[in-house]
C-alpha cells in the first residue's frame, strides 16, 4: 500500500482542479461559509463549557434565579455573564441547518463538475475504447492494486465520485473542527486540571498529558486492528461492481441464455461472483467487529475516566460541581479531538479505498491520452486526395499478437468493395483501423474528405426513443417525421413508423436483424460519402441482404461502400473483392477477380 504522502497527493490532484476551475469563486465562497459556521459551532461549544459550569454551580447553590436565567434568556452570575441556554440553542440550530444546507449545495456542485470532467476525459481521444481493450489488472505484480486500474468505469464515475466528494468534505471539515476544538479546549483543560505530583515531581496540566497519552494509545491500537480494512473496502467495491455487471449482462442477453438453456451455467457464474462478494463481506465483518469492540470500549472509558480522575479534587472541596463538569467536558473534548482518527477509522478506510480507485482510473485515462498524443498506434491523417489509403499498416492485438503486417491499400471513391477471409484473421480489426479507433499497431491511414459512417455487426441503440435510435448519432430533432418514417419503411420496419416517440429498451425489444435494419436506416438518413459495413447485414437472410444492398445503391448512388463479410452472396453484390490471407510475412490483403454477378 502507498503511504500517507501518496494518499494526500492523490487527494490534492483529485480535489484541486475544482477549486481552480471556472466555479472557483463560488466554490471557495461556499466552502469558506461552511468553515465559518463550523468555527461558530466550536465557539458556541466553548461558550457552553463555561455556561455549563455556571449552570451546575447554580444547582449546587440551589440558586433559583440563576437557574432560570441561565436556562431561558441571560444571567449575570458569580461565574460571569452568560446568555440563556434557549438563546444559544436557537443560534446553534440555525447554524447547524445552514451548515448542512451549504455542505449539500457544495457537494452536488462539486460532484456535478467532477462527474462532467471525468466523463469528458474518459471519452476524449477515445480513452474509453482503449481502456476497454486492455486486460484489467488485478494487482498481480503491482505494488498497489489500486493504481493503473480502469475496471468498472461506470461505478467509478457514479459511486466513487459521489463517495470521494462527500467523504472528503466530511473528513476534511471534521478534521478542521477537531483541530480548532483541540486548541480551544486545551487551554481550558490545562487551566482547570492543575498540577499533580508523580514521584515527587509536580506535573502541570496533568489531564492534558493523560488525554494525549490516552488518544495515542487508542489511535495506535485502532490502526493496528483496522489497517486491513482499506484493502477490504477496495475489494468490496470491485466485487460489488462485478456482480452488478454480471446481472446487467444477463438482463441484456436473456434471449441468448434462454435459447442455450444456459440458466444453470449463468446461475453458477452469478453465485460464484456473489460468493466472492460474501467472502469479502465476512472478512469486513470480522475486522469491523474488532474495531467496534476497541472503539466502543475506548469511548465508554473516556466518558467516565476524566470524572474519576478529577473526583478527588471535588470531594476535597478544591473545585465545585460546575468545575467538575467543565473539567470533565473539556477533557472529553480534547480527548475526542485527539481521537479523530479512532472515531472516523471506518470512514477513513472507505475514503482511502475510494481515493485509490479514482486516482487509478484517472491515471489510466491520462496514460491513454498520453499514448494518443504521442501518436502511438495507427496514425490517422486527413488527406486532400479522394482515396482512402493504408500505408505500411501493421495491426496487433492488445496482448501483442500480430494480425496484419506492412499493409498498403487504396480504396477509390465510387466503388463497392468487399473484404473477406477466415474468421479471426483481423478483418474487424482492419475495419477499426480504417475508422481510426484501433490503438495497437503502427502505420498511417489517410482519410479523404467527406462524411464517413461505420456500421458494426452489433448496432448500438442508445437509451431513449425510437427516433433517437434511428437518428443516432445526430440529435433526434435533426430529421423530420416523414424522413424517419420513409427510411423505416424502406428497410422493412414500417410497423415501427408509428412508435417514433416511444421510449423502450429497443436493444432488447428488437431482434438482431431488426437492429441491423435500424443501422441501415441511419445510413439512409445520414447520406455519407463513405459507408463501411462490418458484417452489418449478417443477421438478415440472403434475400433481405440483397434487398438492403440494392437499397443502398439506389438511395446512396455516390457513396463508396466497403463491406466485411463471410457469405459468398455478399461478395457477389460488390465490384471489388479483397481477401485477407495468412502468409509468411503475416496476414495480407490480396485482390481477387471481381465476383461474378456483382451488381452494376
Amino acid at each position: 500500500m502507498r503511504g500517507m504522502r501518496g494518499l494526500l497527493g492523490d487527494v490534492w490532484r483529485l480535489a484541486k482542479p475544482y477549486y481552480v476551475s471556472e466555479q472557483r469563486w463560488s466554490a471557495r465562497l461556499i466552502l469558506g461559509a461552511i468553515v465559518v459556521l463550523d468555527l461558530s459551532r466550536v465557539g458556541m461549544t466553548v461558550l457552553l463549557s463555561f455556561w455549563n459550569r455556571a449552570f451546575y454551580n447554580a444547582l449546587q447553590d440551589k440558586n433559583w434565579d440563576d437557574f432560570i436565567g441561565l436556562l431561558l434568556f441571560w444571567r449575570h452570575t458569580k461565574d460571569g455573564f452568560f446568555p440563556g441556554f434557549c438563546v444559544v440553542a436557537a443560534v446553534y440550530i440555525v447554524v447547524a441547518i445552514y451548515r448542512t444546507y451549504l455542505s449539500q449545495w457544495l457537494e452536488i456542485r462539486w460532484r456535478g463538475w467532477m462527474t462532467e470532467r471525468l466523463i469528458d476525459d474518459w471519452l476524449a481521444h477515445r480513452a474509453y475504447f482503449r481502456l476497454s481493450l486492455q486486460l484489467p489488472q488485478e494487482g498481480g505484480g503491482e505494488a498497489d492494486p489500486m493504481r493503473n486500474s480502469a475496471d468498472n468505469p461506470d461505478q467509478r464515475i457514479s459511486e466513487d465520485v459521489k463517495g470521494f466528494v462527500s467523504n472528503t468534505l466530511a473528513i476534511g471539515l471534521g478534521l478542521l473542527s477537531s483541530i480548532v476544538s483541540l486548541f480551544s479546549f486545551l487551554t481550558i483543560l490545562w487551566t482547570l486540571s492543575g498540577a499533580m505530583e508523580v514521584l515527587g515531581v509536580p506535573i502541570p496540566g496533568y489531564l492534558v498529558w493523560v488525554a494525549v497519552i490516552y488518544a495515542i494509545i487508542g489511535t495506535y491500537l485502532t490502526h493496528k486492528v483496522g489497517r486491513p480494512l482499506v484493502m477490504l473496502e477496495f475489494i468490496s467495491e470491485r466485487v460489488e461492481a462485478n456482480f452488478r455487471f454480471a446481472l446487467a449482462r444477463l438482463r441484456e442477453n436473456v434471449e441468448g441464455v434462454a435459447l442455450h438453456r444456459g440458466e444453470a451455467a449463468e446461475g453458477a457464474a452469478l453465485k460464484q461472483r456473489f460468493g466472492a462478494l460474501r467472502d469479502n463481506w465476512w472478512d469486513i465483518m470480522w475486522r469491523t467487529k474488532k474495531i467496534v469492540a476497541l472503539t466502543t470500549g475506548y469511548n465508554q472509558v473516556a466518558g467516565v475516566f476524566p470524572i474519576a480522575v478529577v473526583a478527588p479534587r471535588f470531594f476535597s472541596g478544591e473545585i465545585t460541581l460546575g468545575g467538575l463538569t467543565q473539567t470533565a467536558g473539556a477533557f472529553g473534548r480534547v480527548e475526542d479531538s485527539l481521537s479523530f482518527f479512532v472515531n472516523a477509522y471506518r470512514s477513513l478506510a472507505s475514503w482511502r479505498a475510494t481515493v485509490g480507485r479514482l486516482a487509478g482510473f484517472q491515471h489510466s485515462i491520462e496514460a491513454a491520452h498520453e499514448a494518443a498524443r504521442k501518436g502511438e498506434g495507427v496514425a490517422v491523417q486527413d488527406a486532400a486526395a479522394p482515396e482512402w489509403r493504408l500505408r505500411d499498416v501493421s495491426l496487433r492485438l492488445p496482448d501483442g499478437r500480430e494480425l496484419v503486417r506492412d499493409q498498403d491499400m487504396a480504396l477509390a471513391p465510387g466503388q463497392s468493395v468487399v473484404v473477406t477471409g477466415r474468421s479471426g484473421g483481423g478483418k474487424s480489426t482492419l475495419f477499426r483501423a480504417l475508422a481510426g479507433i484501433w490503438p495497437f499497431g503502427d502505420g498511417v491511414v489517410e482519410r479523404p474528405p467527406g462524411q464517413h459512417m461505420f456500421l458494426p455487426q452489433r448496432p448500438y441503440l442508445p437509451l431513449g426513443t425510437l427516433r433517437a435510435a434511428v437518428s443516432y448519432p445526430s440529435d433526434p430533432g435533426t430529421y423530420g417525421d416523414q424522413q424517419v418514417r420513409e427510411v423505416l419503411e424502406a428497410v422493412g420496419l414500417e410497423r415501427l413508423a408509428g412508435q417514433l416517440d416511444e421510449e423502450a429498451p429497443w436493444a432488447q425489444r428488437l431482434s438482431g436483424g431488426e437492429q441491423q435494419r435500424i443501422a441501415v436506416a441511419r445510413a439512409l438518413l445520414a447520406q455519407p460519402d463513405w459507408l463501411f459495413l462490418d458484417e452489418a447485414t449478417a443477421s438478415l437472410d440472403p434475400e433481405s441482404e440483397a434487398h438492403v444492398y440494392a437499397l443502398l445503391r439506389r438511395h446512396l448512388p455516390g457513396t463508396t461502400i466497403v463491406s466485411i463479410a463471410h457469405r459468398p452472396t455478399v461478395a457477389e453484390l460488390h465490384d471489388r473483392r479483397l481477401v485477407l490471407e495468412a502468409g509468411a510475412a503475416g496476414n495480407r490483403l490480396h485482390e481477387v477477380a471481381p465476383a461474378q454477378g456483382a451488381a452494376p
